[in-house]
């Protein structure tokens, strides 16, 4: 079978994980050439997979202006940088494999869709949901019937406390002017496996949501703006920056908060200067900390969707309702319950370790498995997800932010023709 090349464009976290499949299954994937502007991190990758200094570069704008270099490009900057390395890629002879969300513009969402047609590429958007044995195994049981007609869909996502002070109140999806609304930066995942789940059209929904815990108002007397200036609450405050990030063991966040090193010195100067070391009650946060949405497709099927800051745990959990039973599933426990209605019939369904929260539940590789099938079939296969896919799922998060924010009712014909 023929080896896929890439480049990375963006080698931070998410960049880092999708090329370590090269290093785990060479004979498929080979990482060719990377582009970003942070030297430290540009080197790890060149070294990582022997990467010739001609094939480094410092912006995305210099590895698209040569003549392709790979098979496909690896897009996982942040999320407001998608738009255009995405459309030159493109058209420059690139497959793209695209980190969600596509945008924080529907237009460009369609574009970059429409591009990907024009030119006959594959363009792939990273919904790893769809690829975990997890919810393929829920969605094997639906399709065989197992709880008869699916009726209704009760899906938690539950963020966590401390995932959402990092990622959401400090970090860099904390604004949504600045990078997106939190049911499209985080949710854009669930409401595209809600969508998958479902098997129809999402036809209407409403959604209620707020930032009521993250303000200012809500500091505890004292707090001073930075954890580490004598913070009067540091034993009692779940938030404490450096309960968080001073561990002794290394964990994903780091990377985030001293960019290369994980010493204790350098997260401790970190939570001194940088972001991180805030307190959660005195930052320039904006995107809701809890969000209910209710939703209604085609099929008559029915879903309700919560994603909420204050939780212990940070994963999601479901129940699906059929004419013939229920499916009750909890994705960090990977385990599955299938009950029959009036037979007695009950079975747990335990999947074991599948890649823990970094790799979402194996996901991860499994959507860069289906990029390399797709490739290597020049295109001729689809994508489990695809850009026409995403899109519509895209389209639900942006009909749920319009009605918490305009309080009504959105229909999606409002929002613009649903790709078919």
């Amino acid at each position: 079978m023929k080896q896929v090349t890439v480049a990375l464009i963006g080698a931070g976290l998410r960049g880092g994980i999708y090329t370590g499949y090269a290093k785990h299954f060479p004979m498929d994937l080979k990482v060719v050439a990377v582009a970003d502007p942070d030297p430290v991190r540009r080197e790890q990758i060149m070294k990582d997979h022997g990467i010739p200094e001609e094939n480094s570069f410092t912006d995305w704008n210099k590895l698209l202006a040569v003549p392709p270099v790979a098979d496909a490009v690896l897009i996982c900057t942040q999320d407001r940088m998608h738009f255009e390395p995405t459309m030159k890629a493109l058209e420059a002879g690139y497959h793209v494999m695209l980190e969600k969300p596509m945008s924080p513009s529907l237009e460009e969402c369609i574009q970059m869709k429409d591009q990907a047609d024009r030119y006959g590429r594959v363009l792939t958007i990273c919904h790893v949901l769809r690829y975990t044995v997890f919810f393929q195994t829920i969605r094997q049981l639906l399709d065989q019937g197992a709880i008869g007609d699916l009726m209704s869909i009760q899906h938690n996502e539950n963020v966590a406390y401390w995932h959402q002070a990092h990622s959401f109140v400090r970090g860099n999806w904390r604004n949504s002017k600045e990078s997106n609304p939190m049911i499209l930066a985080k949710s854009c995942h669930d409401m595209d496996i809600l969508l998958w789940l479902a098997g129809d059209d999402c036809i209407s929904l409403s959604s209620y949501g707020h930032l009521s815990h993250f303000k200012a108002e809500n500091a505890p007397d004292g707090a001073p703006k930075r954890c580490l200036d004598g913070c009067p609450m540091a034993e009692e405050c779940p938030y404490y920056a450096p309960k968080i990030y001073l561990t002794d063991e290394p964990t994903w966040m780091d990377m985030a908060v001293t960019h290369h090193y994980r010493s204790y010195e350098a997260k401790y100067e970190a939570l001194q200067t940088g972001p991180y070391g805030r307190c959660v009650y005195h930052c320039d946060n904006d995107v809701v900390d809890h969000q209910v949405v209710s939703m209604e497709f085609a099929n008559e099927v029915t879903a309700v969707f919560t994603m909420t800051a204050f939780t212990e745990e940070c994963n999601r959990t479901l129940k699906l309702m059929g004419t013939k039973g229920e499916i009750r599933g909890h994705m960090e426990k990977n385990e599955i319950e299938w009950i029959s209605f009036g037979t007695g019939k009950r079975e747990i369904i335990r999947l074991g370790n599948q890649g823990g929260h970094i790799g979402h539940g194996g996901g991860d590789y499994g959507l860069i498995r289906d990029f390399i099938r797709v490739i290597r079939g020049n295109g001729q296969n689809e994508v489990l997800t695809s850009a026409a896919k995403s899109v519509e799922s895209h389209m639900m998060a942006f009909a749920a932010e319009r009605s918490r924010l305009e309080r009504r009712t959105v229909h999606l014909s409002e929002m613009s023709i649903i790709p078919g």
